[in-house]
């Protein structure tokens, strides 16, 4: 006669006591980069801590909202998204226009490459579903498709930055801002239209939104703001990687002189610089560290991916080299050209979100063909 025994599931959440160490350790961390870099980089440290906290606990994104109102026609997301743009614009506006020696929107030229770099963005990110920040989210939570794509997108953003004068002279348009009250109301009105379609095409009662949602769309709006007036710039993730990756090439006796772009002398100081006082890499710092705290807040860093094939993983390394590669020449992710673009009136940002949105149509569809969900 045999007996089953039941295995009482183990609790991994952490004690008060490990919670309260690991405070501090943060805490430590951030002052030390206030001491070593300054106070207004410590700052930004915290702001990135905050944006990773605040998208892993609220387990928001940008690639899954998409993913959602592209199969499920679920139009809660994208317009979560669209309501915590239009925050930032009412502030970003008004900021930019009274500080304009101060602060600068995330503005970028029009162009092919652009466009196309844009379109393939959307589709990569579907194939690991994360975009810039999604990746680092995921990364920094213990996913292992995360972990894995970042630092291929962090190769790629670094390829893309040393290419990208060859592909910038395709052509391009100038660069077109929309500012004052005019540019924030054409702003807005573009904003709600998007809205509007998406509560069209959406199912009926999609359009709720989670209470989660609301808590996400007001901490990372009033994040944002404040990293633009900390910083001076928006809220950005791709060329931090990119720098990291120069940064290696330089420390081995690589020669950078031959990109027009990692030779610029902005760019050039900067991989001289110490890391702490690039905002882009402090932020994406922080957005790692801040959904890892999270991850194991709730109860240890455990994000299962399931038993993948191995062209799943080749796939993985592929897509997160492209996502690198091609958001370098798109100017931007969902964050630095959707969002803050969109957010400090670019145009670029809206023909980015058109073309990325449409590669996000094909990159959901390219996934079960690479192994990393069943075939539908």
């Amino acid at each position: 006669m045999s007996t089953a025994t039941a295995t009482a599931p183990v609790d991994t959440t952490p004690s008060g006591l490990s919670r309260g160490v690991m405070i501090l350790v943060v805490g430590a961390l951030v002052l030390a980069v206030a001491l070593l870099a300054g106070p207004r980089f410590g700052v930004v440290l915290l702001i990135g801590l905050g944006f990773g906290l605040a998208l892993e606990g609220f387990r928001f994104g940008f690639t899954g909202p998409w993913r959602r109102m592209i199969l499920e026609r679920d139009a809660s997301g994208l317009i979560a998204q669209l309501i915590c743009i239009g925050i930032v614009a009412l502030a970003a506006f008004p900021l930019l226009a009274a500080n304009g020696a101060e602060l600068k929107g995330a503005h970028a030229p029009i162009g092919l490459a652009m466009i196309g770099g844009a379109f393939v963005f959307g589709a990569a990110m579907q194939v690991v579903l994360g975009c810039g920040s999604g990746t680092l989210v995921n990364a920094g939570s213990g996913n292992a498709v995360g972990a894995v794509a970042l630092p291929f997108f962090a190769i790629g953003s670094f390829g893309g930055a040393y290419h990208l004068s060859w592909w910038t002279s395709l052509g391009s348009l100038p660069v077109v801002a929309l500012e004052g009250t005019q540019g924030l109301m054409i702003t807005l009105a573009g904003l709600a239209a998007v809205a509007v379609l998406a509560l069209l095409v959406g199912v009926k009662g999609s359009h709720r939104l989670p209470r989660r949602y609301w808590g996400a769309i007001l901490v990372l709006a009033g994040l944002a703001i404040l990293h633009l007036i900390v910083a001076g710039q928006p809220w950005g993730v791709v060329y931090g990687l990119g720098l990291w990756v120069a940064k290696g090439v330089v420390a081995v006796g690589g020669d950078l002189s031959g990109s027009a772009f990692w030779a610029a002398p902005g760019n050039a100081a900067q991989v001289q610089a110490s890391l702490l006082t690039d905002i882009t890499s402090l932020t994406d710092l922080g957005l790692i560290g801040g959904a890892a705290l999270m991850a194991w807040w709730r109860a240890g860093l455990a994000s299962p991916v399931g038993k993948l094939p191995a062209r799943a993983w080749l796939a993985v390394i592929v897509a997160g080299l492209v996502l690198g590669y091609s958001s370098r020449l798109a100017f931007g992710c969902n964050i630095g050209a959707f969002f803050s673009g969109i957010g400090t009136g670019s145009a670029h940002g809206w023909v980015w979100f058109v073309a990325a949105f449409a590669g996000s149509w094909v990159g959901i569809r390219l996934r079960p063909v690479l192994g990393l969900e069943a075939k539908r």
